[in-house]
């Protein structure tokens, strides 16, 4: 996970090293340790490696990480989560609306996330990303994990010349991804 995330820190200080100046410091681990306490969540390794590495990006930044999203801050992330679980069987009545085992890490600004799964809803797989969409039933799992999809925007910034760089980008497609799902 780490060879990834380093192969990514250097495509963007090199081709987008606006957009790197904008993303957070690295969480220390005792703040990690904290954050995991008072949401009463085990964090897996590649996730936390990721917070190890940048902390989001800054909330007056609107530059997307990925897609058109933005990476959100691990205390945001966990925040969003606990507020739409609280929504389960109030708000949300399908039955995988919503997932308590979601972690958003990435948002569009208008309530859609890139998720986090711990629990492997769908394919059994866990740490796969959940496409969640606010007003649509897709659930599409579309990485079959952190590490894959972190590894899919390095091809992206490997095959594109930096004239063609796009302010709305996806990662180079992962083979057999997206699975297409609902939340019906």
């Amino acid at each position: 996970m780490n060879d990834v995330i380093n192969e990514l820190e250097q495509h963007l200080l090199r081709l987008r090293p606006e957009y790197y100046a904008e993303l957070q410091p690295p969480l220390p681990d005792a703040t990690l340790n904290s954050l995991q306490q008072q949401y009463n969540v085990v964090l897996p390794a590649d996730l936390l490696a990721l917070y190890r590495w940048k902390n989001g990006q800054a909330a007056d930044c609107y530059e997307a990480f990925a897609g058109n999203s933005m990476f959100l801050p691990l205390e945001e992330a966990l925040d969003t989560a606990a507020e739409l679980t609280s929504m389960i069987d109030l708000d949300f009545e399908l039955k995988h609306w919503w997932h308590e085992q979601w972690i958003p890490i990435l948002h569009n600004g208008g309530g859609d996330y890139t998720c986090y799964d711990l629990a492997g809803l769908f394919t059994g797989d866990q740490g796969q990303l959940i496409a969640f969409w606010h007003a649509d039933k897709d659930r599409n799992v579309i990485a079959p994990d952190l590490e894959r999809f972190i590894a899919a925007l390095n091809i992206y910034y490997k095959s594109t010349d930096v004239t063609e760089l796009d302010a709305y980008f996806e990662p180079v497609a992962i083979k057999g991804y997206p699975k297409r799902f609902n939340a019906g």
